[in-house]
């Protein structure tokens, strides 16, 4: 059952996909967190994927791992960023983990020999999982995002599941559609139709939304709002302009300008417990649109084959990481994307010498590997700060053995097995598994604690000598060779508590300005009012660079 007096915002979406409901979602979260309420953010996946950590990032976007380890998508990034929050396991849900969840109880006769069906068990394990979540969080609001487009076959169970809880509990559940409103280029005009027809689609399901925002390339104005309400019954105070914008943290402030967050509250019949304040938001807004002075990050990776439009989504925690400690910093800092394959078709590496800094980010495989060695040992060599994420660190310590350690042959196991100097080797524990072929997380994943040596840059830059980032690998820097790697000047910053896993390794300061890698993913827990350290100590030593 629904928790006593718990309040449900479903988030759905009509026209088309990519229009904003994580965006949405997002900024809904952190209006009603100013007006004091605690908030919990939902995301419902559709797909029959347990979870997202098998999904190619060129299609599916990066995946983003919680602090329990949950691969997730993308969106669950977005929340915890404009919450400023970690998020739970129970934030998530995908068709996957529904299903398996029914299938399982099933043959332990936890349905007492019924007949299984979508309804209602199917439905049912939807509404207990949103019910859990609220109760997991102790929040008072859950925002709910139901992934896809009205229509669609695969989100029907979860928007009956919806529907239901609103027959259930009337005053405690409310609608909204994020819609698209196209201005056809021969026309010049923009049209309502289409979301006229996507809110009749809803309604087929039983399900009348309460409010409308509208997604489009310019503001909503009064006469199509005006039209809108009555041709779609939702009344005009409750269409919320959406036009595009430059940054999408712009997105809370201009729901404010449509007062959403009071529509909202009013809706649910809950009070404002307190005045919402936007200082902080709105200074770090405007610190994202400073240009100068101007920091030219170059991005060393290889998903770039497949068009520009896919490089904010599979680097898209990196991107913002980056943007949330120029903001800091009140620089600008512009991103440049490096085809690493392109060093392994002959083109001169030395064109890295315009960066003012080196990002190599995470990634698995084979694919461009020679071009990021080559990328890392010219940072190196030329004095470029540079910053190695997850692989970026185990290529960086690859680069130091066979370099300046002179370990010819040197490698990562995971690319050639058969390397004479195994620098990076997969953790004991997950051999067997792979060599089952099960690679369904089946990594290190989620949160860990590590330890930080005093006099290092990753000292400094932290502030404290014990931290907690979250994982995503399987190979490790193998202990074998951390002794010759450190009697050569490679410094390892920080270790697991009992210093057996290299966590962060480092050069010096009297040796280069900034060359620092991490086994973890520090990108995934920025956030634009708290921005990781090691991302703006990066960009300052990058700051420093371009001013030289």
């Amino acid at each position: 059952m629904a928790r006593e007096g718990h309040k449900y915002i479903f988030v759905i979406g009509g026209v088309m996909s990519g229009v904003g409901k994580g965006i949405a979602v997002s900024s809904m979260g952190l209006i009603l967190n100013q007006r004091g309420y605690a908030v919990n953010l939902v995301k419902i996946d559709p797909y029959l994927n347990v979870d997202a950590g098998t999904m190619n990032p060129t299609e599916h976007g990066e995946v983003f791992v919680l602090n329990s380890g949950l691969e997730t998508d993308q969106d669950m990034g977005n929340y915890e960023r404009f919450l400023n929050r970690d998020l739970t396991s129970a934030d998530y849900m995908t068709g996957g983990m529904v299903y398996q969840s029914v299938i399982e109880r099933e043959r332990s006769l936890g349905y007492g020999g019924k007949c299984v069906e979508a309804i209602p068990h199917v439905r049912d394990e939807i509404l207990r999982r949103i019910e859990a979540a609220a109760e997991h969080n102790g929040s008072r609001i859950s925002v709910i995002e139901v992934g896809g487009t009205v229509g669609d076959f695969q989100n029907a169970l979860f928007i009956e599941a919806a529907r239901v809880l609103k027959m259930q509990h009337p005053d405690d559940v409310t609608f909204v559609m994020v819609s698209y409103l196209p201005v056809p280029g021969t026309l010049g005009e923009m049209k309502t139709k289409p979301t006229q027809n996507a809110v009749r689609q809803l309604n087929a399901y039983g399900v009348q939304p309460d409010f409308l925002i509208a997604r489009a390339k310019h503001p909503l104005d009064e006469k199509r709002k005006e039209k809108l309400a009555l041709a779609v019954s939702v009344r005009a105070d409750h269409i919320i302009s959406a036009p595009d914008v430059d940054s999408i943290y712009e997105v809370p402030l201009n729901f404010e300008v449509d007062k959403f967050g009071d529509a909202l509250l009013e809706t649910l019949k809950l009070p404002t417990e307190r005045q919402a304040d936007f200082t902080e938001w709105k200074k770090f807004v405007e610190n994202t649109r400073v240009t100068e002075p101007e920091v030219t990050i170059g991005i060393v990776g290889k998903y770039f084959d497949t068009g520009d439009f896919v490089l904010s989504d599979a680097y898209l925690s990196v991107i913002e990481a980056i943007k949330f400690s120029g903001a800091k910093l009140a620089a600008k800092p512009k991103i440049e994307w490096v085809n690493a394959k392109d060093f392994e078709r002959g083109e001169d590496v030395a064109k890295l010498a315009k960066y003012d800094g080196i990002i190599v980010p995470g990634g698995f495989g084979e694919t461009g590997i020679e071009g990021k060695l080559a990328a890392i040992r010219y940072a190196r060599e030329n004095k470029i700060p540079y910053f190695g994420l997850c692989y970026g660190m185990q290529l960086m310590t690859v680069e130091y053995a066979r370099n300046v350690v002179g370990l010819e042959g040197a490698h990562t196991v995971e690319i050639d097995p058969a390397t004479p100097h195994p620098i990076i080797d997969v953790m004991p524990d997950q051999k067997d598994v792979i060599a089952e072929g099960n690679y369904g997380g089946t990594m290190r994943l989620g949160v860990y604690p590590a330890k930080l040596a005093g006099g290092t840059i990753a000292r400094e830059a932290y502030g404290t000598d014990a931290i907690e980032e979250r994982h995503r690998h399987r190979y490790e820097v193998n202990p074998a060779y951390v002794e010759r790697l450190t009697d050569a000047g490679l410094v390892f910053s920080g270790t697991s508590p009992d210093g057996v896993l290299m966590e962060i390794a480092e050069l010096p300061k009297e040796k280069h300005p900034f060359m620092l890698g991490t086994q973890f993913h520090p990108e995934l827990q920025a956030r634009p009012l708290a921005p990781h350290p090691l991302f703006t100590a990066f960009l300052a030593a990058a700051l420093l660079r371009s001013k030289k």
